[in-house]
This record gives C-alpha cells, sequence and structure tokens, in this order.
C-alpha cells in the first residue's frame, strides 16, 4: 500500500507539474493576444471617432481666396520664436502662396491668399482670419460640394484677426461653436483646412496649452496651442473637439517655417463676441477702463503688499476715464474681474476689451496690501487707444514708415531692455525712411530732440515737424545709436 501510494504520488507530481506549465503556456499567450486586441480594437475606435467629425465637419470648412492689390513696401519677416514675431502684413504673405497673375503688362500687381474658413450658421455666414481676407478686394469661396460663391466681407477686426464673410446661399451645413472655456489642455482636438491647397486636409493632435499671449500675432491674444499639423493654408479654418464644435480658428504657426507642432487657434469664445459684434453692425467696440498696465513680475509681489505674484499692476490712470472715476492710482494692483482672479496684464486686457460699453463691472485692487472692492461702468474704448504691454497700431506719416510700441517682451528678444521708444514696423520702398537707411525693427528714441515713448507721441512729434520741413530722428540699432536728418516735402 504504502509502496502503491507513493508510487502513485510520485507520478501524480510530475503530471501536475506537466499540467500546469502546460495550462500556463496556453494562458500567456492569449493574455497578451487579448490585451493587443483591446488595444487594437481602441485605436480603431478613435479612427472611427475621428472619421465620423470629419464627414460631419468637412462639409462645412471652406477654401477662401483673397485678392488685392500688391503693395510695394517692406516689412518685418517671419522668424522663428525667440527672435521677432510676425505682424499682421507678415502673416498674409507667411501663410499663403502669393503669385502674380500671368498677364501681359498688369498694371496693378495682384497678391491672391489661399486660406480657409468654416460656415457658422445655415444662411451663408463664414468665420476667418483679417490677415487673410482684410484687405482684399475680392473673395472667392469653395464649398466642399464643388460649388463656388463670390463672398462679401461682412466685417474685420485686425485686433483678434477675426473676420466675416457671408456668401448668398440657404441650406448650407454648418459647424457649431463650442464653449472653448471648457477646454482643457490634454483634449484632442482636430483641424481642417486646405493647407498648400490641398483641400479639406483633416489632422489630429491635442490641446498643448491655453492662454498663450504675447506671441505678437495680434492685438489682444489668448491662443489655444496645438500640435495638430497646421500649415499655411490652414488658416481660418476650424478647430474642433470630439463632439464635431469648433474650440478655435486656426490662425499661426510658431516656427522657422511649415508645421513643428506648434499651433495657435483665436478661441472660440473670443471669436464669438467679435462674430456677433461684426453681423450685427460691421464693426467691434470694447469697453475701456483708462489704465496702463503692466504684468506683475516675479519678485515684485512683496513690494506691493501681493502674495502671489499674480495681477496687472496699474502704471498710469488716464484723466476722466472710468478707472480714476473709481478711484484706481498708479501702483494698484488688479487682481480679480467679476469675481474670477486675473492672472496678467494681457489677461486683464482681453476681459474688459469682451465686455460692451456701459457694462459695469465688478474689480478687486490691492493697495498696499490691502483688498478693495470696486465697481465702475466701462467707456467706450477710442479707437487709437494704447494699452502698455501689447499692441501694433499702423500710422501714416510723411517718412514713409509705421511703428508699434515697445512692449516689455519686444524689448528683450530686440535687445533694448534699458530704454525706451517706439519700434519700426514697416518701411515703404523709396520712402524718405527707406532713402535714409531705417529699417523695420529700429528702435526710434527722439523726434526732434523730444523723447517719444508711444505712438502718440510719435505722432504728435511727427506732425509739429512737419512745418519745420525736416525732421531729426535718434535711432538705435542693437549695436548703436546714432541721429538722422530726413527732408520733408514741403506741406
Amino acid at each position: 500500500m504504502g509502496t502503491s501510494a507513493e508510487s502513485e504520488i510520485r507520478i501524480s507530481r510530475p503530471r501536475l507539474v506537466t499540467s500546469a506549465v502546460f495550462v500556463l503556456l496556453l494562458t500567456l499567450p492569449l493574455s497578451a493576444w487579448g490585451e493587443d486586441e483591446q488595444s487594437i480594437a481602441a485605436l480603431r475606435r478613435m479612427g472611427k471617432a475621428f472619421a465620423s467629425i470629419a464627414e460631419k465637419t468637412s462639409p462645412a470648412v471652406v477654401g477662401i481666396r483673397a485678392t488685392r492689390t500688391a503693395r510695394p513696401d517692406s516689412s518685418l519677416r517671419e522668424r522663428s520664436r525667440g527672435e521677432e514675431g510676425p505682424t499682421e502684413e507678415d502673416l498674409f504673405e507667411y501663410f499663403f502662396r502669393r503669385r502674380t497673375p500671368r498677364r501681359y503688362q498688369q498694371p496693378e500687381p495682384r497678391e491672391v491668399a489661399q486660406g480657409s474658413g468654416f460656415l457658422v450658421t445655415a444662411d451663408g455666414f463664414i468665420l476667418t482670419n483679417n490677415h487673410l481676407v482684410g484687405e482684399a478686394q475680392e473673395i472667392a469661396v469653395q464649398l466642399g460640394d464643388g460649388r463656388k460663391f463670390t463672398g462679401k466681407l461682412i466685417g474685420t477686426d485686425p485686433e483678434t484677426d477675426v473676420a466675416v464673410v457671408r456668401i448668398t446661399a440657404e441650406n448650407l451645413p454648418y459647424v457649431e461653436l463650442a464653449d472653448s472655456d471648457k477646454l482643457e489642455v490634454g483634449e484632442w482636438v482636430i483641424a481642417i483646412g486646405n493647407p498648400l491647397g490641398l483641400s479639406h486636409t483633416v489632422t489630429a493632435g491635442i490641446v498643448s496649452a491655453k492662454g498663450r499671449q504675447g506671441m505678437g500675432v495680434s492685438y489682444y491674444e489668448d491662443f489655444i496651442q496645438t500640435d495638430a499639423a497646421i500649415n499655411f493654408g490652414n488658416s481660418g479654418g476650424p478647430l474642433l473637439n470630439l463632439d464635431a464644435q469648433a474650440v478655435g480658428i486656426n490662425t499661426a504657426i510658431i516656427g522657422p517655417g511649415g508645421n513643428i507642432g506648434i499651433g495657435l487657434a483665436i478661441p472660440i469664445s473670443m471669436a464669438k463676441g467679435v462674430y456677433e459684434q461684426l453681423k450685427e453692425s460691421g464693426k467691434v467696440v470694447r469697453g475701456y477702463l483708462g489704465v496702463e498696465i503692466d504684468n506683475l513680475e516675479a519678485g515684485m509681489g512683496e513690494f506691493f503688499g501681493a502674495t502671489n505674484g499674480k495681477g496687472a499692476v496699474v502704471m498710469k490712470v488716464r484723466a476722466d476715464s472710468p478707472a480714476a472715476k473709481a478711484g484706481i492710482r498708479a501702483d494698484d494692483i488688479i487682481v480679480e474681474v467679476e469675481g474670477e482672479p486675473v492672472a496678467t496684464a494681457y489677461d486683464l486686457m482681453n476681459r474688459i476689451a469682451m465686455r460692451k460699453p456701459g457694462s459695469k463691472v465688478h474689480l478687486v485692487i490691492l493697495r498696499e496690501g490691502e483688498r478693495r472692492n470696486l465697481t465702475l461702468t466701462l467707456d467706450t474704448r477710442p479707437q487709437d487707444e494704447e494699452v502698455a504691454g501689447a499692441g501694433t497700431v499702423k500710422t501714416e506719416n510723411p517718412l514713409g514708415l509705421s511703428v508699434q510700441a515697445l512692449t516689455r517682451d519686444m524689448a528683450d528678444r530686440l535687445g533694448y531692455e534699458d530704454t525706451t521708444g517706439v519700434v519700426v514696423r514697416e518701411v515703404e520702398a523709396g520712402s524718405p525712411a527707406d532713402e535714409n537707411g531705417i529699417e523695420p525693427g529700429m528702435l526710434i528714441l527722439e523726434v526732434n530732440r523730444e523723447p517719444v515713448r508711444s505712438v502718440r507721441q510719435f505722432n504728435q512729434a511727427v506732425a509739429k515737424a512737419k512745418d519745420k520741413g525736416k525732421i531729426l530722428l535718434r535711432i538705435r540699432s542693437e549695436d548703436w545709436t546714432k541721429l538722422v536728418l530726413i527732408p520733408l516735402a514741403s506741406p
């Protein structure tokens, strides 16, 4: 018995081990294969989701061909981020292919830009970019089904780079607008447009960042950054969420040229208010607080009693402005608007500008570390108003150049940290400024020995100099400072 049982045990143990190994060998590959199947199924579902979004929204994405008279001037060229940023004029040239029609003795050279847009109503209203259609004499719109229309420019807003075009048609497909404020970093997004003329190209990526400001693309900036591939011609097309709703208008790319995974889109929450005003009246009016502001840089907070280092520092209060009437003073820090914290000067600019004149606004300020609550009524922002820390203002003057305010970010990039002045933005070919060697990127410190610290001061000084028949400029470049005397034509 003992021997028999022992033998039985000896035999059963190897069998048990063999069976266990066999089961393990069968189970492991099946388990791994099952996991692969699940992963592949998940990828298939994601691909189907992208395909569904593209199928639903592509018919509402349009190709735009904008034609305008060419202007023989020189302007700041697009460079990579870390150098001087793109201007509105650069964007027109940089994003879209320029070509002159092959016609013998063309009296006026023509520039043709190709970009994108998307229908937002069934009766033909289209959202796109100002830098595409803002100065166009002719706008041609092509739908996904091949139909072509002549577009009518309803209105533009250069300060956000938003434009509205309309075509005459009914029962058109359109894209619904989302609440981009709810968008989160890391979410999947899809871009649709016409890069390099390749109609209805679909790319996918994620939201890389929100609230990108100070990029030098437009006056009011709160960009969505995405790594969805965006190239020349995508500009004006929609950035979509997984609900097939537009969360942004693709506007710019950052880099040396072409897609490197850093694209910028205007958030729909900003564009929506602009669209509604342009649709209603063809123009945009903005709320006006009446302060010059700057960012509260790291380490500054302790001097103002601000513990978290966030907010917008008031540098100057304009006389008779809503801010002055409410008792706001220089060195106050605006930390809240309508109960929402203010992070930067750009943040405050955007939020005030998006409110209509006559709106009552509740602010919280810090004064010497003490919180104070204020309520004021916004005025209408003057057209030539300059808000410290941002913006470009075009000017026309006998010098043949335009200038913009020197921002802190621009000063850092151009090497002008320790001075003030206005930066030359564009110089017309053959103009007095061009003939005297003035180039985009130079800094004008003085006009007729009077310091200029803003576009407005520059304009006033130039206007005053007309009577003298000549103008003396103190110009600074990165490596030198010199005086330039320019004769002016008799008025």
